[in-house]
């Protein structure tokens, strides 16, 4: 199976279940990051921590990549869809 192609289901897997979340997230066209505004005013490090400890997701805070990312949190294609779905069904229990 060509990679691009996994990737992109990924990538569409994620940002639709993102959205139906009611997260603002674009459509990357050539990475295997999501970068998500974080709903609210929560900051990168707290919604990643409540992320970790109410849904078992693991993602990065945004700040970590300099003062620009804080508002954000970036997510990684590198898992299954499925684990991928898992994942947006136990965002949406917290969001």
């Amino acid at each position: 199976v060509n990679r691009r192609r996994i990737y992109q289901e990924r990538r569409d897997v994620l940002v639709n279940g993102l959205k139906s979340s009611g997260l603002q997230v674009s459509k990357p066209k050539a990475t295997f990051y999501l970068w998500i505004k974080i709903p609210g005013k929560n900051n990168s490090i707290d919604f990643s921590k409540l992320l970790l400890e109410k849904a078992d997701i693991v993602v990065t805070p945004g700040v970590g990549f300099g003062p620009y990312g804080e508002g954000y949190i970036r997510m990684a294609l590198t898992v299954s869809k499925e684990r991928i779905e898992e994942a947006v069904l136990r965002l949406k229990k917290i969001i």
